[in-house]
């Protein structure tokens, strides 16, 4: 298993940015090479499952999970149920103010092959800062 702890400051109000980042169909926006979507449930709920394929065209591997917390604005938690990803992540919007917050993201994973994702994440929250702070609800 690899520990993973990020976090990146947002230019967003807590629940602008818990909306950016629980709008998972927008996922692939910011997340580098990835495509999410619900395949069970409302997506916004615990129990929902979401699938998020990360490559480039029909290479890559497909990511499936469970969400097994969801406390909105602050906090989803998930399991990775996949083949080839399995452990926990979990999501966390920090308030910083009224118009500022911090988005942690933390994993408990093993990878195939032992891939480190970690330069890639850390690319995809400083694009998520700047999605969420143009971020408008549907």
């Amino acid at each position: 298993m690899t520990r993973l702890e990020l976090r990146v400051e947002v230019e967003a109000p807590p629940a602008t940015t818990w909306a950016a980042l629980t709008d998972w169909a927008r996922q692939g926006e910011w997340m580098l090479g990835t495509t999410v979507r619900v395949t069970s449930g409302d997506g916004a709920s615990e129990g929902s499952g979401l699938s998020a394929f990360t490559g480039v065209g029909p290479i890559g591997f497909t990511d499936t999970m469970r969400i097994t917390a969801w406390e909105p604005p602050v906090r989803c938690a998930v399991v990775h149920t996949g083949r080839l990803v399995r452990g926990t992540g979990e999501f966390v919007v920090v308030p910083r103010g009224d118009a500022r917050s911090e988005l942690v993201w933390s994993e408990d994973i093993a990878l195939p092959l032992n891939l480190a994702f970690a330069p890639g994440v850390k690319w995809s929250l400083r694009r998520f800062a700047a999605f969420a702070r143009e971020y408008r609800t549907p």
